[in-house]
C-alpha cells in the first residue's frame, strides 16, 4: 500500500517518506499561446511557397514545430525541493520565507498588477490564474517577497510550509 502512495505522489510531484517534501511545475504556455505559435507554420510556408511548395510546406511545418518545441523546452520550472524553493533560475532557502499566501481570480490579477511591490521578486506567466506570493523575512535581503504564478498554489504554497516545517524540526 505504502509503495503505491509513493507512486501516486510522484505522478503529482510530491514525495513521502524518507525524502523531503519536493514539489514540481512546469510554467508551459498556455493552449493559446501554443495556438498562437503554430499559426507561424503556415505563415512560413506562405513567405516560401514561391520558390516551391512541397519546400514552403516543409519548411513552414519545421519552422511550427521547432517553435512550439523552444517555448515548451524554455519554460520556467517552479521546484521546492531539499529545503529550497526554485523558480526559474533563482533559489532561496525556506527558512528565510514567511507563511505563502494563495491568490486566484480577482484576488490574484490585483496582486499581479496594482498590488505588486516593485521591490518584490517575481516569476509571473500569463495565462497562468493562480498566484502564491511568499514573504522574504531575511533582514539582510532587499527582496520583500517572492511572487509566482502557478497553476496550482496550494500545491506550491503547502509544499514550500512543508519543507519550512522539515527544515525546523530536529533530526533524531
Amino acid at each position: 500500500m505504502q509503495n503505491s502512495m509513493r507512486h501516486a505522489d510522484a505522478r503529482s510531484g510530491l514525495t513521502h517518506g524518507h525524502q523531503e517534501p519536493h514539489y514540481r511545475e512546469r510554467l508551459g504556455p498556455s493552449l493559446w499561446i501554443l495556438v498562437a505559435a503554430a499559426l507561424v507554420a503556415p505563415m512560413a510556408a506562405l513567405v516560401i511557397s514561391p520558390i516551391d511548395r512541397t519546400i514552403a510546406l516543409v519548411v513552414g511545418a519545421a519552422i511550427g514545430v521547432v517553435l512550439i518545441a523552444l517555448m515548451i523546452a524554455a519554460a520556467p520550472v517552479v521546484e521546492v525541493r531539499d529545503g529550497e524553493l526554485r523558480a526559474g533560475r533563482a533559489h532561496i532557502d525556506v527558512e528565510f520565507l514567511g507563511m505563502p499566501q494563495v491568490h486566484l481570480g480577482d484576488d490574484a490579477r490585483h496582486a499581479r498588477g496594482a498590488g505588486l511591490d516593485p521591490r518584490s521578486w517575481h516569476l509571473i506567466r500569463g495565462g497562468i490564474d493562480g498566484l502564491v506570493v511568499i514573504p522574504v523575512t531575511d533582514a539582510d535581503d532587499p527582496t520583500t517577497a517572492w511572487v509566482i504564478s502557478s497553476r496550482t498554489p496550494d500545491r506550491l504554497s503547502a509544499a514550500v510550509r512543508r519543507a519550512q516545517i522539515t527544515r525546523s524540526t530536529p533530526r533524531t
